[in-house]
């Protein structure tokens, strides 16, 4: 292909020949949301005992729907399950009821979803900015960056966030009211917080700026449009305002400044030393996540308001149409919604989930703009003349083709200069043998345990567990008061010295199995462990008592009572403790 010939594949096309390019570039964007969903696929059936770090929370309880006696009065489960939103749990009960596991389910779902994502992002960017490239290379930034962390991948909520509210933006912007409709009852009842953003989007587009002074829209369609979606907004969100969490209240701000699991080291890290860090540094409730950035291509939507300036200078920014002000109105809904969230920490969930989300469609969309700008005007450069051999004309076109290929070869091939793609947010277990022992109990057995590997066993035991890291969430304080005082009493009860103690916290919680590993009484074990330290002053007497070289109680049971001990860990059985004088 020519120098001229390739520059015409990717400007402004002729309607006779959009048809073809366009659907050209379109098959190439989802050619590569394919491939990522299929090394996806790789990770997530490389192994039996693969999970998806997020789905040991928000799906593992869904094995409810295929076996409806499993964790039976489990406060985990119910808990779960019961903070999950309606469409979600829907899609995955339907799923089971074809007999598909949720588990497996879980791992299917990414693919159709970042396929769904992708499709729905390159219309987006066809109504902002319709050049097939320009498209291409947006939709091309943003999968990188979805897959670069763990939200499409985990097939929790947030995961349909990309696929849904794409779509309503893309119909938003071709004014396609019932599509758009149905998009917002979608975010309700799959991410309820996004909807939101959705009405937010609504509202501002009743606003036109005449200079510096903004003004009500004269147009009676933006009101109608308006009125439907709104309506559509209420609908769909008045069952979570009406509906009264057995599980309520919702931890305050005061509240969440006592608890140190919302610290540097806690488990819900969320508050942190400066002003700066807590709002820009990332994590739960920073305006900007920490991989906003990821790929690094994407910094290129910063000079998007720099160069718009020079459309000269830069030909294909003519071709931006009025419908760019999605960006603007997107990034001013979810920078107010992260102040609300602030202002009313908790209640409307964390602050990061208003921006986070929001601004990578932004980057995306605006960075691909950019790059596709300076891909264009660097080719022109290239482009010499038949009679032009100037030494100073060759080298200028020498260092442009340069910059065009060192350019194109970041946009598409920076996945493979980075450690893992797609992240690999899966967890693999490595104790068959107790996953397995625990497999063949009773499905109403309780574990009490406070090992690492506690965190796995009700996902691949399909058993329940008094307590562990993974769930101690604290976001609601009828389901974390409890919890925490199980953790609490667990603590005291392994470490006391006092077999009395140890007995009254087996009957209290009717405890069948206490899991044990080889580091379980030392004292080092128990100070490093950041989750356990959380619960002082217990755990410190914890420590203290072990550093003393006082001897806890259930040691003197670890060997007779055990009823299975391979791999490190140590199985005891709570009715043997019980009767033992």
């Amino acid at each position: 292909m020519t120098i001229v010939g390739f520059q015409r594949f990717f400007a402004p096309i002729p309607p006779r020949k959009s048809d073809r390019i366009w659907h050209f570039w379109l098959s190439l964007s989802l050619g590569f949301a394919v491939v990522c969903g299929w090394l996806a696929l790789k990770q997530g059936f490389s192994g039996e005992w693969v999970v998806q770090d997020d789905a040991r929370q928000h799906v593992f309880w869904m094995l409810r729907y295929l076996d409806p006696q499993l964790y039976p009065n489990d406060l985990i489960a119910d808990y779960f399950q019961s903070v999950a939103p309606v469409g979600y749990t829907t899609l995955y009960k339907l799923a089971a009821t074809v007999g598909i596991n949720p588990l497996v389910f879980n791992k299917l779902l990414p693919t159709v979803i970042g396929f769904i994502s992708t499709w729905y992002a390159f219309l987006l960017c066809k109504q902002i900015f319709p050049l097939p490239l320009g498209c291409f290379i947006s939709t091309l930034l943003l999968n990188q960056n979805l897959w670069l962390k763990d939200d499409i991948i985990s097939g929790t909520p947030r995961a349909f966030v990309y696929p849904f509210f794409m779509a309503f933006l893309y119909y938003f912007a071709k004014r396609s009211l019932i599509p758009c409709g149905v998009a917002i009852a979608l975010l309700g009842i799959f991410y309820p917080q996004c909807v939101f953003l959705a009405s937010g989007m609504l509202i501002l587009q009743l606003f036109e700026w005449e200079g510096i002074r903004p003004t009500l829209s004269r147009n009676r369609n933006d009101y109608y449009f308006c009125f439907i979606g709104l309506a559509v907004a209420f609908v769909v969100m008045l069952p979570y305002a009406l509906n009264v969490s057995e599980y309520a209240p919702t931890i305050t701000r005061q509240e969440a400044l006592e608890l140190p699991d919302f610290y540097a080291k806690g488990r819900s890290k969320f508050f942190k030393d400066s002003f700066w860090g807590y709002i820009f540094g990332g994590g739960r409730g920073g305006l900007l996540p920490s991989s906003l950035y990821d790929p690094y291509t994407l910094v290129f939507a910063v000079f998007l308001p720099i160069i718009i300036r020079f459309k000269d200078k830069f030909p294909f920014l003519k071709e931006i149409t009025h419908k760019i002000w999605l960006l603007l109105h997107l990034t001013v809904v979810s920078v107010v919604m992260f102040i609300l969230a602030h202002a009313v920490l908790f209640k409307l969930h964390l602050p990061s989930r208003y921006t986070g989300h929001s601004f990578r469609i932004v980057l995306s969309v605006a960075a691909g703009i950019v790059l596709t700008s300076i891909l264009d005007a660097l080719w022109r450069k290239v482009k010499i003349p038949q009679n032009s051999f100037k030494i100073g004309i060759i080298g200028q076109k020498i260092v442009s083709g340069f910059l065009v290929a060192a350019i194109a070869i970041a946009i598409v091939f920076y996945p493979s200069f980075v450690k893992e793609f797609p992240d690999n947010s899966y967890k693999i277990g490595n104790a068959q043998a107790l996953y397995e022992f625990f497999e063949q109990q009773p499905k109403d057995i309780m574990i009490a345990s406070l090992v690492l590997e506690a965190d796995n066993l009700p996902t691949f035991t399909k058993r329940s567990i008094l307590v562990s890291r993974e769930y101690a969430i604290p976001y609601h304080l009828g389901y974390y008061r409890p919890y925490r005082q199980r953790v609490i009493d667990l603590i005291t009860a392994q470490y006391s010295t006092d077999i009395e103690v140890v007995k009254e916290f087996i009957r209290k919680y009717n405890i069948t199995f206490w899991l044990l590993d080889e580091g379980s009484f030392i004292a080092d074990y128990v100070h490093d462990n950041n989750w356990i330290r959380q619960h002082e002053p217990t755990a410190q007497e914890a420590i203290a008592s072990l550093r003393q070289g006082k001897i806890p109680a259930l040691m003197a049971y670890k060997d007779s009572c055990a009823v299975f001990a391979e791999g490190g860990y140590t199985v005891i059985s709570a009715k043997c403790v019980l009767s033992r004088e």
